[in-house]
């Protein structure tokens, strides 16, 4: 099971993970002329979307650069353990790269740690910083007001279902439920009539992390009021909301999910590559019904990525997550995304700058968002219409930016989703009731946040 992102690692594991990424050829640091880079490697050896893209970006940096060279320092992980080796590696000069990828979750208490250098001052000479959208220039801002990376695109959420289980369980290829209990009478529908395929997806639990607390519960959560409540943090207190109706209903929905077996096996829930085996296998085989989950997906399906699936977008429909009782605004959609952020203990601050606009060119950052199914940040692209039609579902996904929320980054969020990934997983398995699980996340939302808890 994963170590939660801002824990501690235990002192063995933390010396035996320092030896190990010094071992890699120490901190960025030691040559002036060589950009160490770090991203998430994907966990399945087929998929090479990211490994592909930084290859060509590193080809026309170092032609533009003669005598300086781009290394890469790869973390192959699931979400939270790259969460918490990517940590670990910045705590040190001796490990720390000259460029890192940083998820928008984690941003703000990474720059709280000290980890991070702010980019102001380069920003302020970079003209293209003008046509990145407000929202994401917010997901990378501390709370200091300065910004600390440099975003790559967004992404939404909704429903993917397979067509070919639609058909034989008898539902409507152009199925949009109006609120939960539809999605589940569909689930239960394809339960009963196509046998050997799992209903519904929602992920849940410690294991797959983020992807759980994302995916699965805000989607559910920020269903159940109204849309210009945050349920989770009251930006007018400066606090963190405790368990009321709507995180007990929403809990309810993902216990009602495991208890009536409308999704995966616990066992297979609770794999924290689960997610690649939905994209690698469950989809493409038709074994999974509905899939509750991001913009993202066809990356993985696109030609060159390892496990091309060019019939995808015959096979899969896209719906919107609805509301708990189809109230306005009647759909649910959470955005996040990642950034490119230069480690307060850099050695090559400058040259790892340098690479960003590299990376972050009108043509190469359009080439990006396409390759990885990602929704355009910079207004330049999100205009261009070959980006538009460039992939089918990319439309669907970005008109969804217009209805999106987005969670509340704060310092202490990565232990506060860490504390609702327990609750779901609590309920997933049937070790705690709904009420027990909300009571217990009461508790560990008050340790995670120093008592700044409203709404009890």
């Amino acid at each position: 099971m994963p170590v939660r992102p801002t824990a501690a690692l235990p002192p063995l594991l933390a010396l035996a993970l320092t030896a190990a990424l010094t071992a890699c050829g120490g901190g960025s640091g030691s040559d002036p002329d060589t950009l160490k880079v770090s991203f998430k490697q994907s966990t399945d050896n087929s998929i090479k979307v990211m490994d592909t893209y930084l290859a060509d970006i590193k080809k026309q940096f170092e032609k533009a650069n003669p005598g300086k060279k781009v290394e890469f320092v790869p973390i192959k992980a699931p979400d939270a353990e790259y969460y918490t080796k990517l940590q670990q590696m910045l705590r040190s000069p001796k490990t720390a790269p000259d460029l890192v990828y940083e998820d928008t979750f984690l941003i703000n208490s990474d720059i709280t740690s000290g980890y991070l250098r702010p980019l102001d001052a380069y920003l302020a000479k970079w003209p293209d910083w003008n046509q990145f959208i407000d929202t994401a220039k917010a997901a990378a801002e501390g709370q200091d007001g300065r910004t600390y990376g440099v975003p790559d695109g967004t992404d939404t959420r909704g429903l993917w279902f397979d067509k070919g289980v639609f058909a034989k369980a008898g539902l409507p290829a152009d199925w949009q439920p109006k609120n939960w209990e539809e999605v589940l009478r569909a689930a239960r529908t394809i339960k009963k009539k196509v046998p050997g395929v799992t209903p519904l997806n929602v992920y849940t639990g410690k294991p797959a992390g983020e992807a759980a607390t994302m995916q699965g519960f805000q989607m559910l959560l920020y269903g159940t009021g109204d849309a210009a409540t945050d349920p989770l943090y009251d930006r007018s207190s400066k606090k963190w909301i405790a368990a009321g109706q709507g995180f007990e209903d929403a809990l309810a929905f993902v216990e009602t999910v495991y208890k009536e077996k409308l999704g995966p096996d616990v066992a297979d829930a609770l794999d924290p590559n689960f997610g690649t085996r939905v994209r690698g296998e469950l989809l493409p085989q038709g074994r999974l019904g509905i899939d509750l989950d991001g913009s993202w997906l066809p990356q993985d399906w696109q030609k060159g990525s390892g496990r091309e699936w060019p019939e995808w977008s015959r096979k899969l429909g896209l719906a919107y997550m609805p509301t708990q009782n189809g109230q306005a605004p009647g759909k649910v959609s959470m955005s996040g995304g990642w950034t490119w952020a230069i480690p307060a203990k850099a050695g090559n601050p400058d040259l790892a700058f340098d690479f960003i606009r590299t990376m972050q060119t009108k043509a190469n950052a359009q080439k990006w968002y396409i390759a990885n199914s990602g929704i355009a940040v910079r207004k330049d692209v999100a205009a261009d219409p070959a980006y538009v039609g460039a992939q089918p579902g990319l439309k669907f996904f970005t008109d969804l930016v217009a209805s999106t929320r987005y969670r509340p980054a704060y310092p202490a969020y990565p232990k506060v989703s860490t504390a609702i990934q327990e609750a779901m997983e609590s309920v997933t398995t049937g070790d705690a009731s709904v009420r027990e699980a909300a009571k217990a996340y009461d508790e560990e939302l008050k340790a995670a946040t120093d008592g700044q808890v409203t709404g009890q």
